[in-house]
C-alpha cells in the first residue's frame, strides 16, 4: 500500500529512531475529593515497526496515557510533560491542529466498537470520510479504497457489506471496522485500546491477527493497552507496567515474563491462569485495592499489597531505574536486584492461600450423588418476517438435545462462541420448566412439579451473574442484598446472624455490612453476589461468566475462593464462560458448545491436552498463553 500520510519516515526519522516519545507525561483531573493525579511521570520511546505493551489493572492510567498522545482529553484536564510525534511536539496543540494528526499520523482502535462507529450512517459512507479528511481523493475512489480496506480485515464480501450499517455487523466484525478505520491512512503510530475486551476466544486471535497484518501493511508502530497478559505475551516487542498512574517496570517482553522485578508484576503474571499446564495450586491473588489517586503520600504506592515491603518503602517513592546487569530492563522497586524468579532469598514472595480439605476427595465421582441431571434439552425460536403481518419462515434451533449430569463436588463447564446457546441451556435450567426436555434437581424431574414444588426447588440452585454491579440493587445495603432470597423463600432462622455467617464464608468484612454495593470494589461485589446464592445453601450453582468483568488480579481471589467453597461445602457448580484459561483452572469436566450442541465433552486434562473435535482444537488454538516463548512458538 502507498503511504498517503504526510508523515513519512523518511529524511524525519530512521528505523532507529523513535517516531513517538514520550517524557515525564503527567495528567491531572480536578474532581470533588481533590485532584486526580491520573498519570504520573510516563517515559517511553515507540521505534517504527515495533509493539508497545500497556498493562495494569484498571485505573492505573493505561488509557489515559493513550488519550493524551491522542489529544482527546477533556478542556478541564492538566496535561504536562511531552509528547513529541515525527519530531514535532503534540502537547500544547489546539483541537483542529490535532485533527490533522488525529486518524493520519496517529490511528487509534478504541475499545467499544459500537459506540466508536456513528450509527445513522453505514459504514461506506464512514470510510470515506476518513479517507477525504485527510486525502485529496474522489468520492468514487475513497469508496473503491474502503472495499479495499474492509477485505483486507476479513470482512467478507466487502463490495455489499461496505452498505451496511454498524447494527448489521456482529461484535468482532464491527471492531474490524474500527480497525479499518483507524488504518485508512497509513498512520505511522496505531494505539490499540482493550481491542479483544468481550470478544470470544477465536474472535480475538482474529482480531490480533488483524492488527498484526494492518501494522505490516502500514510499517506502523503499535501500542497494544489490554489487562491480557497472554495478548502482550503473543503481540509485544516490550512491555510497560503501571501501577497507581506511574511505570513500575519496562523493558523487552521476553525479559519481563522470565524475570519479573517488581512485585507488583510477580503478582499480574502468578495470578494469570495458564491454559496450557494443568495445576492443582491456586492462583495467586494481590490483596487490597490499588490507591485512590488524589492525595498520594510520598512513598511507594503499592507498599499496602506488597508483600516483601520493608519500612524504607514507605519513605519515598522510588523512581524506574535500570535493573544491575541487564540491558534496558528498568524496575520502581527498592529490592529489584534481591528478586529472582518471583522469590526474594530463595522464598516464594507470594504465599499461596491454602485451600479447604476437599471432603468428597476419597468418594469416586461414580459414586457420589447426581445433584443436576439434564436430557434432552431443546429450546428453539421462531424467525418470522413481515413488519405489519409477522409470519414464520424457520426456526432457530438455540439448545438442540443436550444431555448431561453433573455430580456433587463437581465443576462442570459449558464453552464455545457467543450464540452457540450457553447462556439459553442456563435459562433453561434456572427457569426449572422447561419445554421440551428433562431438568432433574437432585433426583426430582422439574417437569413433574407443582409450582410449590417449584418455589422450594429453587433453593437448590441459584445463579451468580457476569455484571456484579448490574445484578445487585444498588438501593439496598450490603445485609439486605442477601438477605433477600432468604425472605423471599421463607428461611425461619436468624437472618442478621446467616447474613453475617455468609459475609465471613466469602471473606467480607462483616463491619460493612451496612454499606451500600457502590462503596465496593468490582471482586468484592462479586463476593456479594456469591454470598447471596450461598444463603439458601443450595446444592448447584450456576456461574455465568463470573469473574470476567474483574482484573486478572482480583479474578485470581474470586477463582480461588469458588475453589475453595467446592470443596469446603461439596457444591457442584455448572460454568458458563469464554476464558478457557480459568474453565481450565476452575472445571473438573468441559462440554464444547457449538450451534447449539456438544460435539466434544469430558475430563478437563483430557479435552486440552488431547481435543479431538476440529472446533474444539480452533479454540484452544485461540487462547494466548502468557508466555511469549511458548506463544510464539
Amino acid at each position: 500500500m502507498s503511504s498517503p500520510s504526510s508523515y513519512s519516515l523518511e529524511g524525519t526519522t530512521a528505523l532507529n529512531t523513535p517516531i513517538l516519545s514520550v517524557r515525564d507525561l503527567n495528567v491531572s483531573f480536578p474532581s470533588e475529593a481533590g485532584v486526580v493525579n491520573a498519570v504520573r511521570g510516563v517515559s517511553f520511546d515507540l521505534f517504527p515497526g515495533q509493539t508497545l505493551g500497556i498493562v495494569g489493572e484498571s485505573g492505573s492510567g493505561k488509557s489515559v496515557t493513550s488519550l493524551s498522545v491522542m489529544g482527546l482529553l477533556p478542556d478541564y484536564a492538566k496535561i504536562a510533560g511531552s509528547v513529541r510525534f515525527a519530531g514535532e511536539e503534540l502537547i500544547g496543540k489546539t483541537d483542529s491542529e490535532m485533527s490533522r494528526i488525529r486518524g493520519n499520523g496517529i490511528g487509534m482502535i478504541f475499545q467499544d466498537p459500537l459506540s466508536a462507529l456513528t450509527p445513522v450512517f453505514d459504514i461506506g459512507t464512514q470510510l470515506v470520510e476518513a479517507l477525504q479528511a485527510h486525502q485529496r481523493i474522489s468520492k468514487a475512489d475513497a469508496l473503491k479504497r474502503a472495499i479495499e480496506l474492509l477485505d483486507l480485515v476479513g470482512i467478507k464480501e466487502p463490495h455489499k457489506r461496505v452498505r451496511s450499517f454498524p447494527h448489521e455487523f456482529s461484535g468482532g466484525m464491527r471492531q474490524r471496522v474500527v480497525i479499518a478505520l483507524a488504518i485508512a491512512n497509513n498512520p505511522r503510530v496505531l494505539i490499540a485500546d482493550e481491542p479483544t475486551t468481550a470478544l470470544d476466544v477465536t474472535i480475538q486471535a482474529q482480531i490480533l491477527d488483524v492488527i498484526k497484518l494492518a501494522q505490516r501493511e502500514t510499517g506502523a508502530a503499535t501500542i497494544m493497552i489490554t489487562h491480557d497478559m497472554g495478548v502482550v505475551a503473543e503481540t509485544a516487542d516490550d512491555v510497560l507496567v503501571m501501577y497507581a498512574g506511574r511505570p513500575v517496570e519496562k523493558g523487552n517482553v521476553f525479559e519481563v515474563f522470565a524475570q519479573p522485578r517488581m512485585p507488583y508484576t510477580v503478582g499480574l503474571l502468578g495470578s494469570t491462569p495458564r491454559p496450557d499446564i494443568s495445576s492443582d495450586e491456586p492462583l495467586t491473588p494481590i490483596v487490597g485495592n490499588p490507591p485512590v489517586l488524589v492525595g498520594l503520600r510520598d512513598r511507594c504506592q503499592f507498599a499496602p499489597r506488597c508483600p516483601v515491603v520493608q519500612p524504607r518503602c514507605h519513605e519515598e517513592e522510588p523512581s524506574l531505574n535500570l535493573v544491575p546487569g541487564t540491558q534496558a530492563h528498568q524496575s520502581a522497586c527498592l529490592r529489584s536486584q534481591e528478586i529472582l524468579d518471583g522469590r526474594i532469598d530463595g522464598e516464594r514472595m507470594y504465599q499461596l492461600p491454602p485451600l479447604s480439605p476437599d471432603i468428597l476427595a476419597e468418594i469416586p465421582r461414580d459414586e457420589r450423588p447426581v445433584t443436576l441431571s439434564v436430557k434432552d434439552l431443546r429450546k428453539e425460536f421462531p424467525l418470522t418476517k413481515g413488519a405489519l403481518i409477522k409470519r414464520k419462515v424457520g426456526t432457530v434451533k438455540a439448545v438442540d438435545g443436550l444431555t448431561f449430569d453433573i455430580h456433587q463436588g463437581e465443576c462442570m463447564a459449558i464453552v464455545g462462541e457467543s450464540g452457540c446457546g450457553k447462556t439459553t441451556t442456563l435459562l433453561e435450567i434456572m427457569d426449572l420448566d422447561p419445554a421440551h426436555g428433562h431438568v432433574i434437581l437432585n433426583g426430582i424431574d422439574a417437569s413433574s412439579m407443582t409450582r410449590t414444588q417449584r418455589r422450594e426447588a429453587r433453593k437448590q440452585i441459584q445463579i451468580v451473574f457476569q455484571d456484579p454491579m448490574s445484578s445487585l440493587n444498588p438501593r439496598l445495603t450490603v445485609k439486605e442484598v442477601i438477605a433477600e432470597p432468604l425472605y423471599a423463600l421463607g428461611f425461619d432462622g436468624d437472618i442478621d446472624r446467616r447474613v453475617q455467617e455468609l459475609m465471613t464464608l466469602v471473606g467480607l468484612d462483616t463491619s460493612q455490612i451496612d454499606r451500600f454495593p457502590g462503596h465496593f470494589s468490582g471482586g468484592q461485589r462479586q463476593r456479594i453476589g456469591l454470598a447471596r446464592a450461598l444463603a439458601t445453601n443450595p446444592s448447584v450453582i450456576v456461574l455465568d461468566e463470573p469473574v470476567s468483568a474483574l482484573d486478572v488480579s482480583i479474578q485470581a481471589g474470586v477463582i480461588n475462593l469458588l475453589e475453595d467453597l467446592k470443596r469446603k461445602l461439596g457444591l457442584s457448580y455448572l460454568f458458563v464462560a469464554h476464558d478457557l484459561s480459568v474453565v481450565r483452572h476452575l472445571s473438573d469436566r468441559v462440554a464444547v458448545m457449538y450451534k447449539g450442541r456438544f460435539v466434544e465433552e469430558g475430563e478437563v486434562d483430557d479435552i486440552f491436552d488431547h481435543p479431538q473435535h476440529e472446533y474444539t482444537k480452533q479454540l484452544l488454538e485461540a487462547i494466548p498463553i502468557p508466555d511469549p516463548t511458548v506463544a510464539r512458538r
